[in-house]
């Protein structure tokens, strides 16, 4: 595997979650993969489950690791052509992928949607930039429009929770007080869509997902409550308009659409689960994020797991 940003990248996904259950088993089985290699974390915004699970992974794995924040320990990047270097940009990415990548063997890259440009943001501009000038394995650690670590994170977790063998798994919107870019529902409809679940996706009008994303739904609504009605999972997340004019924007804050234990009431005892970090009393209430249907947690630790499936992967190749 030389680059990880969307389900189709992992393969099949049933040998795919049998290599993560394996991985929990025991987590330093296949040091030898790591030995004498460097793995290079590249951030160019915040992070605390990504970073701590991505570089724990790799540890076990026997690697090194090389942290850098852009905006803390590097120079201030420039990514664009053309441009006259005359500002607050001392080096552009061009030179500085490729003197990167002679220090280490794979990349991990971390780099939001900056709701400037729609279709810079979904031409994935700066990941892909890493993956043609690198010369490295390079995967995703959250990127403008996908985050396929932590949905890999939310499958394991989902197939380790299941009650039934095909479960109902609702993908919700929440309100929020800031926008918030659309890569983790993105990820999550199009890993879910991949799956053995019945997707559902509930949002406001206005709020519709890529198409290229969501194409596997059983279902789109409106309707939060019909959405819930008899889920097993319940997956709480915001995300700002996609479609244009209003890319970026924040269309609702519609306190409704918050998960509530009388929301959860509606489900088939569903469990609830959400990306962290959250905002308590926004997306969710602290009653139903602090109860035992609550998988917040575990789905956090898998986050560990999902990673060291992929970069296990690329070591071995």
């Amino acid at each position: 595997m030389k680059s990880f940003l969307n389900v189709d990248d992992i393969g099949d996904l049933s040998v795919a979650l049998a290599e993560a259950q394996e991985v929990k088993r025991d987590r330093f089985a296949n040091q030898q993969l790591g030995k004498n290699k460097t793995l290079l974390m590249i951030f160019f915004n915040s992070s605390l489950r990504t970073r701590l699970s991505t570089q724990k992974a790799a540890m076990n794995l026997g690697m090194n690791v090389i942290v850098l924040d852009v905006k803390q320990g590097a120079w201030n990047l420039e990514t664009e052509r053309g441009v006259v270097m005359d500002g607050d940009k001392a080096e552009h990415l061009l030179e500085a992928i490729p003197v990167m990548a002679s220090y280490c063997d794979v990349i991990g890259v971390r780099s939001f949607a900056k709701f400037e440009n729609k279709e810079d943001d979904y031409s994935e501009k700066i990941i892909r930039q890493f993956i043609e000038y690198s010369g490295k394995p390079v995967f995703s650690m959250e990127s403008a429009t996908v985050h396929p670590l932590q949905a890999f994170a939310d499958l394991i977790t989902i197939e380790e929770y299941k009650r039934k063998e095909r479960p109902k798994v609702v993908l919700t919107w929440a309100p929020h007080c800031r926008a918030l870019p659309q890569a983790v529902p993105n990820s999550f409809a199009q890993w879910m869509g991949a799956a053995d679940v019945d997707l559902v996706i509930a949002h406001p009008e206005g709020y519709e997902l890529d198409e290229k994303f969501t194409k596997g739904a059983a279902l789109i609504t409106h309707d939060q409550n019909l959405a819930l009605d008899g889920a097993d999972f319940v997956y709480a997340k915001n995300w700002s308009a996609y479609s244009d004019p209003n890319y970026g924007k924040i269309l609702s804050r519609d306190m409704d659409w918050m998960i509530t234990a009388d929301k959860m009431a509606l489900t088939d005892n569903g469990y609830f689960m959400h990306c962290l970090p959250v905002r308590r009393n926004l997306i969710v209430t602290d009653e139903v994020i602090e109860s035992p249907n609550s998988l917040v947690i575990p789905e956090a630790a898998n986050r560990e797991i999902s990673a060291q499936v992929v970069i296990q992967r690329m070591l071995e190749n």
